[in-house]
């Protein structure tokens, strides 16, 4: 109430002043002087002042004193005071002859004269300051006519400091008197330069500018570092006002990219102040430089339109969707911060520029949300929801990936052409689940092989890197590749278990075959005693034996071992002594010797096939474990086989008798015509559904089948009073044979398909023939041949692949820059990625 009061005081004192001296109401910053001789005396030095000098006040004079009694106030900012100087009718001096009373204004600096006016060019309040300030300024703001002139003052400034080139059709005008206020407060910042020119604004111009309007432009000089670069500059896309250009000037002052670490709502910039929207792109650790650039590349599409911040997902804990990539922050109170997908940085500008897009990509985005909710209702029968439940339920365990290095589209080739023999790259799409749940495996790869010379471990998100993953020719996700300097890559195709890849690494980096020059060699590498690299490998070795006259054969096992390479551990040995060699272990060459156990066990097999797919296949076989325990990684190799299985399910690790028991069995049936193994129920639960399969309830363990998968479907059971010995199976199986057993269940003879074709991983494990023929001319046959054991056979599940050149990045794409970061989409329109529910 008392500061209300004061107000109302404060009024009615102005108004009484006004009411006790009329004329100078409104005015009370023009002074008046009785006389020149008066005015001189009291001028300060340095101290600037417009006078103008007037004898009687003709009627025909009074718009003038109008005007310049209403501008006293405004200059009077500025520090120039207004003098009314009255000249006695005897006066004919220099100022108040007839020649220049009230035809000029006088613009003093302490008693020095600065700039005479004509007072028609005075003809109002903005002419008037206009002309002032200019005159005032003259060495602080540039007037150029010319571009070369323009171009000079830049040159000068780059590196320096920043410019503020303002066009204006005329001097005396708003516009101008806007110009010069502005550098009168950031002259000492900025460089300002002025023209009337309007040919030089359309020099400065790729579009075709509006003659008829006021222009300014922010020139970016001081980031400038070479002279031949240009400076960036930043046109002011509202009207020429004092307010207007104030606010540009701030803008251009920010930083271009703030980098924020908290909650985007306690975020507030310039932008937000000064009424603008602050856009920000959702970023990670593994992509930082490259977000950072996008960062900068929007900001500067949108420098005077809004801010750009660069927010850390690894630092900030958002409540929203993984796969959303910008956030859209306005400055009207209460308003919701928008999280959005948006494919390119055209989209983000658009966005901002168009205030309806906002409002159309959310319904974009809610309609295919619904769309593809519909979609996963229809079809939860066919689902592989297990992999999606896994990788939600641990999203927020953080994964340890120190020990895998990022790979981008800067250092991708330069990280395979560094010191490390053996470079593993996981190729995999950061919004996809079975790509994340592989990463989680990748991530125990590489905590395994830490420390293991000349591996590094890798990964490029190919969301983020749509170009490489293209020219890489990667099409499916997840993949993983090797590559070694001076070989073709190679695609791994196996189980995605930490085992199997630990395996699959380690074997990569030695040749395969790997060719041994002394009987010492070839006795150690039997023994698992070299190479170096994989003494910690406890997989069999397989040593092919040729003499010079087994050339035929040795070109088959080189070719075979260039299939093989990284599922199988094989040497060659072809040295003078080789008979010798061969001939210690019953055999002749060219002979395999397979080596079990770290060598205690070494069994010699003689090569009578000499074609490379019939050599794959025998390799594959003879690897096979003789009693095997089956687990859902080796369960398709035997599968393969089309034998049928005797097959002993355990609730734990089976006695030591019945081991002993099935492996003679095992080893006593040189046809080996089917296959005996078994399953541990404690490390593969999935037996328990089998068994439910066989027999509705789980039955008491442990329990010793006979199923036969590739002909009837008859499940047979081991007389559970009977022991399970050598010589009780045997008569077991001669009865089963002789048709005297009953089969406890028959399996339906419906077709076991995968629910849908990208499902059917036993084809997408099953080895590929190989792609070269031994001989130049030869055709690969369609349909590889049976071993001796009755075996389908095939290539191998990793392929070498070249990257294919006629790839680009941006085929296919939106245009504009590709946006980086926790986006899940990974090819934008085209939309090549697909949900795991739909590979």
């Amino acid at each position: 109430m008392p500061a209300q009061k004061d107000r109302w005081v404060s009024s009615l004192v102005f108004l009484l002043s006004c009411v006790s001296s009329i004329p100078q109401c409104g005015s009370a910053s023009l002074q008046q002087e009785q006389s020149p001789q008066h005015y001189f005396s009291g001028l300060e030095a340095g101290k600037p002042s417009l006078a103008f000098f007037t004898p009687t006040v003709s009627p025909g004079a009074q718009p003038f004193l109008e005007h310049v009694e209403s501008s006293a106030e405004a200059l009077q900012d500025y520090g120039v005071s207004v003098v009314k100087v009255n000249c006695p009718k005897e006066d004919v001096s220099r100022y108040c002859g007839k020649e220049n009373a009230l035809r000029k204004a006088f613009l003093f600096r302490g008693n020095r004269l600065i700039r005479e006016f004509p007072t028609d060019a005075l003809f109002d309040v903005n002419s008037i300051v206009a002309n002032v300030l200019f005159a005032l300024l003259f060495n602080e703001v540039k007037y150029v006519e010319t571009l070369a002139d323009l171009e000079n003052i830049e040159n000068v400034l780059k590196g320096k400091s920043n410019m503020v080139f303002a066009y204006v059709p005329a001097t005396g005008t708003a516009e101008h008197r806007a110009v010069m206020e502005a550098a009168f407060v950031y002259g000492t910042i900025h460089q300002f330069v002025l023209t009337t020119e309007a040919a030089l604004l359309k020099a400065t111009s790729q579009d075709d500018p509006d003659v008829s309007s006021a222009w300014l432009l922010f020139c970016h000089c001081q980031q400038v570092t070479e002279p031949a670069q240009a400076c960036r500059r930043t046109a002011l896309a509202q009207p020429l006002t004092l307010l207007n250009i104030h606010r540009h000037l701030k803008l251009m002052a920010a930083p271009l990219v703030t980098e924020v670490a908290e909650d985007p709502e306690k975020i507030s910039t310039v932008h937000l102040q000064l009424g603008l929207p602050l856009v920000f792109i959702l970023s990670q650790k593994e992509t930082y430089e490259a977000d950072r650039r996008t960062a900068e590349f929007v900001a500067w599409q949108l420098l005077g339109k809004a801010g750009v911040a660069l927010l850390s997902r690894d630092l900030v804990e958002l409540n929203v969707l993984q796969r959303s990539n910008v956030a859209l922050k306005t400055p009207d109170e209460g308003m919701p911060i928008q999280y959005l997908v948006l494919e390119d940085t055209d989209e983000v500008i658009t966005l901002v520029e168009d205030k309806n897009k906002v409002k159309q990509i959310q319904e974009y985005e809610q309609e295919e949300e619904e769309d593809e909710d519909e979609k996963e209702n229809n079809n939860q029968d066919i689902q592989d929801d297990q992999v999606v439940e896994a990788v939600s339920r641990d999203k927020k365990r953080e994964l340890p990936l120190e020990q895998i290095l990022v790979l981008t589209e800067e250092n991708f080739h330069s990280s395979l052409s560094e010191a490390a023999r053996t470079v593993v790259v996981l190729f995999y799409a950061s919004w996809e689940a079975v790509s994340l749940a592989v990463l989680r495996s990748y991530s125990e790869v590489a905590a395994h092989l830490q420390g293991t010379p000349g591996v590094l471990l890798s990964r490029v998100n190919c969301w983020d890197w749509t170009g490489l993953c293209s020219q890489e020719n990667v099409t499916q996700f997840p993949t993983i590749r090797i590559y070694q300097e001076g070989q073709q890559s190679v695609t791994y195709g196996g189980m995605w278990g930490t085992e199997e890849l630990s395996s699959f690494i380690l074997l990569s980096q030695v040749s395969c075959p790997l060719k041994l020059a002394t009987m010492d060699e070839a006795e150690g590498y039997l023994r698992g005693e070299f190479p170096s690299e994989l003494s910690s490998h406890h997989h069999p070795s397989l040593l092919g034996v040729f003499s010079s006259a087994t050339r035929e054969a040795r070109e088959a096992f080189e070719e075979a071992g260039n299939i093989l390479s990284g599922h199988v551990r094989m040497g060659m040995y072809f040295e003078d002594d080789a008979l010798a060699l061969s001939q210690k272990y019953s055999v002749s060459p060219p002979a395999l010797l397979l080596a079990r156990s770290g060598g205690r066990s070494v069994e010699g097999i003689t090569l009578s096939e000499h074609s490379v797919q019939d050599m794959v296949q025998m390799i594959r076989y003879q690897l096979l474990d003789i009693f095997p325990e089956i687990t859902v990684p080796n369960l398709p190799q035997y599968l393969q086989l089309g034998k049928p299985f005797l097959i002993l399910f355990s609730a734990g690790d089976i006695s030591q008798v019945e081991s002993k028991e099935m492996l003679k069995l095992a080893k006593g049936r040189p046809q080996k015509t089917f296959v005996v193994c078994w399953l541990n129920l404690k490390k593969t639960p999935v037996g328990y559904g089998i068994l439910r399969t066989y027999f509705s309830t789980t039955p008491p363990l442990p329990l010793l089948l006979w199923v036969n998968l590739h002909a009837g479907g008859q499940v047979f059971k081991f007389p559970s009073e009977q022991s399970i010995t050598e010589m009780n199976i045997l008569l077991w199986l001669e009865r089963l044979q002789a048709g005297l057993e009953i089969p406890s269940s028959t399996l339906s003879e419906e077709d076991w398909k995968p629910p849908l074709p990208a499902y059917d991983f036993l084809q997408m494990m099953e080895p590929s023939v190989p792609e070269l023929s031994p001989h130049p001319g030869d055709t690969p046959a369609q349909h590889p041949p049976k071993n001796p054991g009755g075996d389908t056979a095939g290539g191998d599940s990793a392929t070498r692949e070249e990257p294919s050149q006629e790839s680009t990045a941006e085929e296919g794409g939106a245009p504009g820059r590709g946006l980086r970061g926790t986006a899940p989409r990974l090819a934008a329109r085209d939309k090549q990625g697909k949900r795991h529910s739909e590979l």
